[in-house]
């Protein structure tokens, strides 16, 4: 990273005029600041162009009919001038000096081309506490982007060549987009990782994406099946991949029988064996 290269951040946002405030105060007030911000307004019909074109002159607004945040994500990336790229989630809040150590630290460890950073999370509005399980990690990281999306959108600052390699957010996945991008990223980068907490990530609201869909793990399954689908892991992360896949697989059909989706269960016992058959053909 040299000074030359400019830093564009995006924001996605539906309908959260009060919440993307916090957001965009956020970054605004980062002691390095960035080079372009770009809110996306993914077809909102409550005041958010009103109160952010009257407050924040400075922000590029642009406006898309209501596909997604995937989508949101995307059209912000294809109208970025910088060369870096962050993201920040409407409902998320950045600490001050977030962007400064990102660009301190790439500029450190120049052949990297990711980096995402430790966050502090705060539920139904209290301080929650990560899990072991919720460890964030830096270097080769497929294996551990496996059984969950470790990697934050908010925490990132990632390089445009990266999705010219990878591909953008996958718009027909409506939940787990980012555990899907994170998967093709780290197959093939490694990931620089800022052991401090510079975001803050909010949840326990009702409007939450995750509470819209049960049985989270197929769209897990299908961002595991597509992967596996492009034919470019090497052996070792093909053979974690099937097995993460079948694991994953059996949490879904343990949810389907409960809910007595037969047809979920014979589509997805009919995936587990074909599954089972290919992991044991790995050459």
């Amino acid at each position: 990273m040299t000074h030359d290269d400019r830093v564009s951040v995006i924001i996605p946002t539906f309908n959260r005029a009060e919440r993307v405030q916090r957001a965009v105060a956020s970054v605004v007030a980062q002691s390095r600041p960035p080079d372009e911000i770009i809110l996306v307004d993914d077809g909102s019909t409550d005041a958010t162009e009103e109160i952010i074109t009257r407050n924040y002159p400075q922000i590029r607004y642009i406006r898309q009919e209501n596909r997604g945040i995937s989508a949101a994500r995307n059209f912000g990336i294809q109208n970025a001038s910088g060369n870096w790229i962050a993201f920040l989630d409407a409902d998320d809040e950045w600490l001050p000096r977030k962007l400064e150590k990102q660009i301190l630290a790439l500029k450190q460890n120049l052949a990297y081309r990711v980096c995402h950073t430790d966050e502090i999370w705060i539920r139904s509005g209290k301080r929650a506490n990560p899990k072991k399980i919720h460890q964030k990690f830096g270097g080769e990281i497929f294996e551990k982007c496996l059984p969950r999306c470790v990697i934050s959108p908010s925490s990132v600052i990632i390089h445009k060549q990266v999705f010219d390699q990878v591909g953008l957010f996958d718009p027909t996945l409506p939940v787990c987009e980012d555990y899907d991008l994170w998967l093709r990223v780290c197959s093939r980068f490694a990931v620089l990782y800022v052991d401090e907490p510079l975001i803050i990530k909010y949840g326990g609201h009702s409007d939450q994406l995750s509470r819209k869909y049960w049985g989270m793990d197929r769209f897990r399954i299908a961002a595991l099946e597509k992967i596996i689908d492009e034919g470019r892991l090497d052996r070792t992360q093909k053979t974690a991949a099937f097995q993460a896949l079948l694991e994953k697989i059996d949490v879904y059909l343990t949810g389907a029988r409960k809910r007595g989706k037969k047809d979920e269960v014979d589509c997805y016992e009919k995936k587990r064996k074909t599954y089972q058959a290919l992991l044991h053909t790995i050459p």
